[in-house]
């Protein structure tokens, strides 16, 4: 594949320098990009241009993945688009939220010399193997659970008016630390209202040949089945072994994949419709499939949710309308990163501030009943979207999970207001001061974890009841001089419990250190 400098000159796949203006093509090892990120090595390139991992000097050489655009089209038309969507795709990323998908950091010009500036966006670095590098063929068990953990991530995409149109064992990455599958590589990221754009011509048309269906590759026309499609492909690729060529009659139009494993009756049925040539006849969403392949209410990524979304309105009005979902002028469909017994969501926009619903998980209350489904209830919680943005910003960037987090907020707002026998707060004056408490429960709630280190904060929600430690007098001194209210009290080992280890960790880590 040729590399083309920004004057579009074209070059061998390896090269350097442009060997006909002599511009930078491949920023070396050590190379300091906008006094911010220093090149450690190359990835790769493809389309769009090319791929380095760097260190993030501003955040203590935190590792992080750049993106050069320098795209192979070389027609000046057709540069002025692919810059736009470019762009456009940058602003699409910032927009997205999701602990299972790379975090955006920014979008910035740089000045690569010789009178040249290069586009670059900055994305966090997953650390891990990609499912292409994995030992083949995976279990059927192995499978379902990928596809599990990769229904609420996409369920969350397509929502956002987004698809991802480049799914594949290349841009999965098992992640090292939680053993998580992460969706990498939005290369091919564009939204659902821009699809129409360049019809056939420029960067409309991606995807992965033998991942992407028929009309994605040929018309450029994509929508949220064109993602499960992907995923579907996938899936028979892990099975098997086999790569899609190898399974795939392109005279036919038919998969011969069963030919090679034989799987359960329902894996087989579900995937076969995922992977049906005409796009009417696949599961149109996400939350079709899981339904299809009966996922266990109790998955570790649904028993104990708990949720903070915002939602933007901008061109969710070309969206089709999920299953399940009521239709009403004054709601949009937020993702929910579950499925099964978690249906989606809606929120209501109430003059200029932003209802934001916090799921959590009931089922304790349901001990009385012989049904094990778990009842949610939202907390409606009127704030001003600036402030939602920043604390769920906040949140993250301390790298503590919506689950944990939102758990342990509605634990201390339902001990302090006990009168309350948790019910849910109504969006109505009366309870206007009862969602500020919320409120600023959770603001405090961030101010106390910040001072715990990295490595305490993003183990929360995963300590154990098996942990002991031999500075417990210490670490309760530390514990209830931040929550005094908690004295004599037992520890919910899924909230405060897991702060209480956080502490530990940290104390330990530092007598090691010594």
């Amino acid at each position: 594949m040729p590399l083309y400098c920004t004057k579009n000159h074209a070059n061998q796949s390896g090269s350097s320098f442009c060997t006909s203006c002599g511009e930078v093509l491949w920023l070396s090892p050590g190379y300091v990009l906008a006094s911010r990120y220093r090149i450690i090595q190359h990835l790769g390139h493809g389309g769009f241009g090319r791929t380095y991992l760097a260190e993030d000097l501003h955040r203590f050489n935190e590792r992080c993945v750049l993106k050069q655009f320098a795209p192979q089209e070389q027609a000046t038309s057709q540069l002025e688009k692919a810059k736009a969507l470019f762009e456009r795709e940058a602003s699409t990323l910032y927009k997205l939220k999701h602990p299972q998908l790379p975090a955006f950091r920014e979008f910035f010009t740089a000045d690569l010399g010789k009178g040249a500036k290069g586009l670059f966006l900055a994305q966090d670095y997953i650390e891990g193997k990609t499912y292409s590098d994995l030992p083949k063929p995976l279990s059927e068990a192995e499978v379902i659970n990928l596809i599990s953990q990769l229904l609420p991530v996409l369920t969350y995409l397509h929502s956002q008016g987004t698809i991802h149109r480049d799914i594949s064992p290349d841009n999965l990455i098992l992640r090292r630390e939680d053993r998580k599958p992460v969706l990498i590589d939005f290369g091919g990221v564009k939204q659902l209202v821009t699809a129409s754009l360049n019809q056939g011509q420029v960067l409309t048309k991606l995807g992965k040949q033998g991942y992407a269906p028929e009309e994605q590759l040929k018309l450029g026309e994509v929508s949220p089945s064109s993602d499960l499609y992907g995923l579907a492909v996938t899936a028979i690729v892990l099975l098997t072994g086999k790569e899609p060529d190898q399974l795939y009659d392109s005279y036919k139009g038919t998969w011969h994949w069963r030919k090679e494993i034989k799987v359960s009756s329902n894996l087989e049925k579900v995937l076969q419709k995922m992977l049906s040539y005409k796009q009417c006849d696949r599961y149109q969403w996400a939350l079709d499939v899981a339904k299809a392949l009966k996922l266990p209410d109790n998955q570790p990524e649904t028993a104990n949710i708990s949720h903070i979304a915002t939602v933007n309105v901008v061109g969710q009005k070309n969206l089709p309308t999920p299953p399940s979902h009521p239709q009403g002028n004054t709601q949009v469909l937020v993702a929910t990163p579950s499925f099964g017994w978690l249906k989606p969501i809606a929120l209501k926009i109430v003059g200029a501030s932003l209802v934001v619903f916090v799921v959590i998980n009931a089922l304790p209350l349901l001990s009385s009943l012989k049904s094990l489904v778990p009842v949610v209830t939202p907390i409606t919680v009127t704030v001003t979207e600036a402030q939602v943005a920043n604390l769920v910003r906040r949140r993250q960037a301390l790298k503590v999970t919506s689950r944990f987090f939102n758990t342990t907020v509605n634990e201390a707002f339902y001990q302090k207001h006990p009168e309350l026998n948790r019910r849910s707060l109504k969006p109505a004056p009366e309870d206007a001061d009862l969602r500020t408490d919320w409120y600023n429960i959770a603001d405090d709630l961030l101010n106390k974890l910040d001072s715990l280190t990295p490595e305490a904060r993003i183990k929360l929600g995963n300590y154990s009841k098996s942990n002991r430690h031999t500075l417990q007098a210490e670490i309760d001194r530390q514990f209830y001089q931040w929550f005094p209210h908690m004295q004599g009290k037992k520890l919910n080992p899924n909230t405060y419990g897991q702060i209480w280890e956080a502490i530990a960790f940290d104390k330990i880590r530092q007598l090691e250190r010594r």
